[in-house]
């Protein structure tokens, strides 16, 4: 059995049409028949029915199909291992981010680790299709909310996200500890659209707090919100980490209780894949400056 064989059995599979195979792998119809009935002959089975001009794959022939795609997944790994031996502490990574996030999170890591390793090139993309997109091999990393398990994915825990009021530091609400999440329906708010991931945990935890919210104005724009809240226009609701960091005088952050709104942040990538040295240097960067986030976060609340 020979890798070409099984690449020309993958092929037709996928077309479930000889001549569309053969042109796919740029080699005649009669070689690449040639080499299914060698493939056939040597594994004593039929691969496919032949239906006149259908083909359809047989039970054996799935198993086969099966097991050629964990064969071809492990040569692509070594292939992968191999390259980053080659290109040492150079190399691609793209990343994949929930929108916001590039502006809650992510300006200043990148700044700091191109600094560190100015040699990698960085492609970060806000998506709401992270995890689908790092099945697809699309994205090498996503920073997401924790997704269903998947044996196809690897998840990290990053941190627990936990969302608090930003109000305008002369406004009287600005001196409170705490505030209950279901007066939050009686301020003016400024807030992220519906379709929005962020929104969308609030709108969830609205919906079982039994109300609704109705904000004046809403923008994918962090910096908008937070120069809306600076003015007066607006109160927001945003990750309680990111507003502690920010140290901005003019906002003030009021922590959200009964119930406190939040959700798991992980890092995720496809466990079949291997990990070239500039994701597992942009992980432990990443995991890093969040600790970081979270214990000058701390401070800043001692």
């Amino acid at each position: 059995m020979e890798l070409r064989q099984l690449e020309y059995f993958m092929a037709v599979c996928d077309e479930l049409h000889f001549s569309r195979a053969a042109e796919k792998m740029c080699t005649t119809q009669s070689n690449l028949s040639q080499q299914i009935k060698l493939l056939e002959g040597e594994l004593g089975v039929l691969l496919f029915d032949r239906l006149g001009k259908r083909i359809a794959i047989t039970e054996a022939g799935r198993l086969l199909y099966e097991q050629s795609q964990h064969v071809f997944s492990h040569l692509q790994y070594a292939r992968d291992a191999i390259a980053a031996l080659q290109t040492a502490q150079g190399g691609t990574l793209s990343i994949g981010v929930l929108p916001g996030d590039a502006d809650l999170l992510f300006n200043a890591l990148l700044v700091e680790f191109h600094k560190t390793y100015p040699q990698l090139s960085l492609s970060v993309l806000e998506t709401t299709k992270i995890t689908e997109q790092i099945l697809q091999g699309t994205l090498d990393i996503g920073v997401t909310t924790t997704p269903p398990p998947d044996e196809r994915i690897t998840r990290i825990p990053l941190m627990h996200e936990e969302f608090a009021l930003a109000i305008c530091a002369d406004d009287l609400f600005a001196k409170r500890s705490k505030m209950s999440f279901a007066q939050l329906q009686h301020l003016k708010l400024a807030m992220f659209p519906p379709d929005h991931q962020v929104r969308q945990v609030i709108d969830h935890y609205c919906a079982e707090a039994g109300f609704r919210l109705q904000p004046g104005i809403e923008t994918t724009t962090v910096s908008t919100l937070l120069s809306l809240v600076e003015q007066g226009i607006g109160a927001s609701i945003l990750p309680r980490l990111l507003l502690e960091n920010l140290g901005n005088k003019k906002i003030a952050t009021i922590p959200l209780v009964d119930p406190t709104p939040s959700q798991d942040i992980c890092i995720i990538y496809r466990s079949d894949r291997y990990m070239s040295f500039a994701a597992q240097a942009f992980i432990e960067t990443l995991q890093a400056y969040i600790q970081n986030a979270i214990q000058h976060a701390a401070q800043a609340r001692a």
